[in-house]
């Protein structure tokens, strides 16, 4: 009987935490499942060192890193599932994350709905495969600064370091040419106000940045089919 106890006041336990992950970082484990699949939203903005209005859908970096390193280090996590709807934020933050996803062995997917803005193209293509649905956009543009900007050549130095961090980041994780996104970046004709580019699903398929148009089913497949195929990490 106490056994009994024992089990339910777990299994009780378990469903908290898990009630708590999903409310407070977006995130979920799947139990009965061909695969154990962790699914990692991204959605809103990226939050990086300075705390965003309370009225604002935020992904906050301090939660993500270390749900990533749990992720990777945890020997019944069989594959990552990260959902993209973002509208960018903070680069710092948003480029150490997709530098974490892309340096993990374990198998991992991602998929683009409803957009996949700024620094969401970087999160984006960190997957060691990618999906966007038909419907989502990626909204690719220079780095933008906020708060006070010194008129000296060292920022415009900087700007450029950063802009070239994300864009060689890009590169080598995507199949599209240096030439085609540096011109998605500079493009001054189909923003009002600004400089950059909005490409949709198959647009981005058929540039190379992404690799496949897919639904959920569509990446879960190839998610299951990478598991199989993958060695294992642990011997």
């Amino acid at each position: 009987m106490d056994k009994d106890k024992k089990n339910e006041s777990s299994e009780t336990e378990e469903r908290l935490e898990e009630a708590e992950l999903i409310e407070k970082n977006g995130q979920t484990v799947s139990q009965n499942s061909k695969h154990l699949i962790h699914c990692l939203s991204v959605i809103g903005q990226i939050e990086g060192h300075y705390v965003l209005a309370e009225q604002n859908k935020t992904t906050r970096y301090e939660h993500i890193i270390p749900a990533l390193v749990a992720i990777e280090q945890d020997r019944s996590v069989e594959g990552l599932l990260i959902i993209l709807n973002t509208v960018g934020g903070d680069v710092e933050a948003g480029l150490a994350i997709a530098e974490l996803i892309s340096g993990m062995k374990i198998p991992t997917v991602s998929l683009v709905v409803g957009g996949g803005h700024s620094i969401g193209v970087p999160l984006a293509v960190s997957a060691k495969r990618s999906f966007i649905v038909p419907t989502a956009s990626m909204t690719i543009h220079p780095v933008r600064m906020n708060g006070t900007v010194l008129g000296v050549p060292q920022t415009l130095s900087y700007f450029d370091k950063m802009q070239d961090r994300i864009v060689n980041f890009v590169l080598r994780n995507s199949n599209i040419s240096e030439a085609d996104f540096r011109r998605l970046l500079t493009n001054t004709q189909e923003l009002v106000m600004d400089v950059g580019s909005v490409i949709e699903g198959d647009k981005a398929v058929e540039l190379g940045l992404i690799d496949s148009l897919g639904s959920l089913s569509d990446a879960m497949e190839c998610l299951y089919a990478m598991i199989e195929e993958s060695p294992k990490r642990y011997e």
